[in-house]
């Protein structure tokens, strides 16, 4: 059963800087690739940034220069780096897998719970 959990959420103001982590276990499929989801109300779940298992990396637009993602394949983790936030940044995070062959699909992708992180000017 794969699970995987966020953590690193919380409140931070204009211009700083968190980061996320995501725990992964139970991925019965090999060189899983990972990424980042972000959903803030009213809005639908977005792919913020993904990485392959063997660390090719892609952002949205809207992330691009600030976010960085990697990933320790050994430790089943993987990170979110977020800089200079801003708060259209504001949204619940999803760390989300899937198989590497696989395309990214919001009914079809594995998923966490999500953390809240929350940008105040």
């Amino acid at each position: 059963q794969v699970q995987l959990a966020e953590s690193g959420g919380g409140l931070v103001q204009v211009g700083g800087s968190l980061r996320l982590s995501c725990s992964a276990s139970g991925i019965g499929f090999s060189r899983p690739t990972m990424g980042w989801y972000r959903q803030a109300p009213g809005n639908q779940r977005e792919l913020v940034a993904f990485i392959t298992h063997d660390g090719i990396t892609k952002y949205s637009d809207s992330v691009k220069g600030r976010f960085t993602i990697s990933r320790d394949n050994a430790k089943n983790a993987m990170y979110l780096q977020m800089s200079n936030l801003k708060p259209g940044d504001t949204a619940v995070y999803y760390c989300a897998a899937k198989d590497r062959f696989a395309q990214w699909d919001i009914d079809r992708n594995y998923w966490g719970q999500g953390t809240q992180v929350t940008v105040s000017s």
